[in-house]
């Protein structure tokens, strides 16, 4: 689940090369095709709760990959020249597929979670990375093998039979799902460990997904290289991000967690310093692999200090002052689009030196928050 999830949410970053738009500049067109994605995101917050609730976690897993099967299939029909509207449809589609599959999957681990919240999170970001760099590298190895639409039409193969396979499967009864109300979300902005959480997160994760979504579209405007060479750095980035999650695994057990938290902190600010400068194809590979090592461990380490502070979160429950954290993280590439057609293509990299380093300030933060709550006990 969380393999096809990450099929769909780096979807975006790896098509577009494919569709023209490393030649374009019009980026305010490239930015729409994210907002997309968390718009169906979004809607599927409410539809997931209502089917996994009304119909179980199966359904929920088979309706995601039966619409992730159709989107593609759309994408491949809807592909340049056709109106871009098209295409945002589709993606729209993608992002609702994605939101099913990741509240079925969420639901399916929420007993494992709460025995080893930080494992959990880390072993589902494994599944999620691989899924993640399986699209780019299909997408990659076949550019200059099918068209567009032969590419998509064979992608849609993948979710349309995990469909058939997730339909023969069992899965555990869905956990009860709670809504909060503004009363707990103003008793959330009350506390500053849940604001400074909401806050991290949203940095996080508009870092890790601008540079996701617009790497391959930023290495051929400022470093030249090919469109096909750009996926296969996308790839490295996806495939960096994959194995910082397995070593963290081994290290958490052996490491403070946070000095590995301060560490990776560090690594991505330098990669994201070193690409925001970079004019070669050196530079951009050793950038890449500082900020997948370093944005690989954050997220995992910061979901384990959030169960250890606040017991109430739920990686299942979308709602709540985190939740829209995260989802104004996530928004960060649309935006992008805009601030690139103000002031150039490398305003995509600029943003998340910045994101970056509200990070690195934010884990202080954090860290001293805590020592204060700590001594006053």
């Amino acid at each position: 689940m969380f393999f096809l999830s990450g099929m769909l949410m780096a979807f975006p970053g790896a098509i577009l090369p494919v569709w023209g738009y490393h030649l374009s500049y019009d980026f305010v067109e490239v930015g729409r095709y994210f907002l997309a994605v968390i718009l169906g995101v979004l809607a599927a917050v409410k539809i997931g709760g209502f089917v996994v609730s009304r119909r179980g976690t199966r359904f929920a897993i088979v309706l995601g990959c039966g619409v992730a099967g159709v989107a593609f299939v759309w994408l491949g029909i809807a592909a340049p020249p056709i109106s871009w509207m098209w295409r945002f449809a589709g993606t729209l589609l993608v992002g609702i597929a994605a939101g099913l599959l990741n509240a079925a999957a969420f639901q399916s681990i929420s007993k494992v979670y709460e025995r080893d919240p930080a494992a959990t999170v880390n072993l589902a970001g494994v599944s999620f990375g691989l899924g993640c760099l399986a699209v780019v590298l299909i997408v990659w190895l076949a550019y200059y093998v099918y068209t567009p639409a032969s590419m998509l039409f064979l992608l849609s193969l993948i979710p349309l039979f995990a469909a058939v396979v997730f339909a023969r499967s069992s899965f555990a009864p869905p956990v009860p799902h709670v809504t909060k109300g503004l009363r707990d979300i103003w008793l959330e902005v009350r506390s500053p460990g849940a604001v400074l959480f909401s806050l991290l997160l949203f940095f996080q994760f508009g870092n890790e997904w601008s540079v996701a979504g617009w790497l391959p579209v930023l290495l051929v405007h400022r470093v030249g290289v090919s469109p096909a060479t750009g996926l296969g750095m996308l790839a490295f980035y996806w495939l960096a991000l994959l194995l910082g999650r397995i070593v963290t695994q081994a290290l958490l057990v052996r490491v403070s967690h946070g000095w590995i938290l301060f560490g990776s902190t560090l690594s991505a600010v330098l990669g994201a310093i070193i690409l925001a400068t970079t004019n070669n194809q050196f530079g951009a590979w050793m950038a890449i692999l500082f900020l997948g090592g370093g944005f690989a461990t954050i997220y995992p380490l910061v979901v384990e200090k959030i169960g250890n502070r606040l017991p109430d979160y739920h990686p299942g429950f979308f709602n709540g002052l985190l939740s829209f954290g995260i989802t104004g993280g996530l928004l960060a590439p649309w935006c992008l689009g805009y601030l690139a057609n103000l002031w150039g293509i490398r305003t995509v990299m600029l943003v998340p030196v910045l994101g970056t380093l509200m990070v690195f300030l934010l884990v202080v933060l954090l860290w001293i928050e805590s020592k204060l709550v700590t001594s006053s006990r």
